[in-house]
């Protein structure tokens, strides 16, 4: 009997083929993208010292304060406007990034553009 494949199981291979393929080093940090049903999350993480930099949320309370009725997008630019306003913070200018799997589409896309606007180069 074949096993049928669920969307979450087709995104997380399309992730694992990406993440064997990129990895955030001291110098040029990875941005992980994860997107919820309601919310998106982003971390900056240097894979080579297995730590996370910075992170931004749209359930941070200060994003939660300013993104109160918008949309998830404009949430998402949000999210990425506050994480490159805190990789400049800790001297990160530029950054792998990984969609996570996702397309790059909609919030993802507007959580990178937002976060390329901040000064993040990638």
């Amino acid at each position: 009997m074949a096993r049928l494949k669920t969307a979450k199981s087709q995104r997380l291979a399309r992730h694992a083929r990406v993440r064997r393929k990129i990895s955030g080093t001291s110098n040029k940090p990875r941005l992980c993208v994860f997107r919820s049903l309601n919310h998106i999350y982003a971390q900056i993480v240097d894979d080579s010292a297995g730590h996370t930099l910075a992170t931004a949320s749209s359930i941070d309370p200060a994003s939660r304060k300013e993104s109160g009725n918008l949309r998830k997008s404009d949430a998402s630019r949000l999210v990425g406007q506050a994480l490159s306003t805190k990789a400049k913070g800790i001297g990160i200018s530029q950054v792998v990034f990984d969609r996570g799997g996702y397309q790059y589409h909609g919030r993802v896309k507007a959580l990178a553009e937002a976060a390329r606007e901040g000064g993040l180069i990638f």
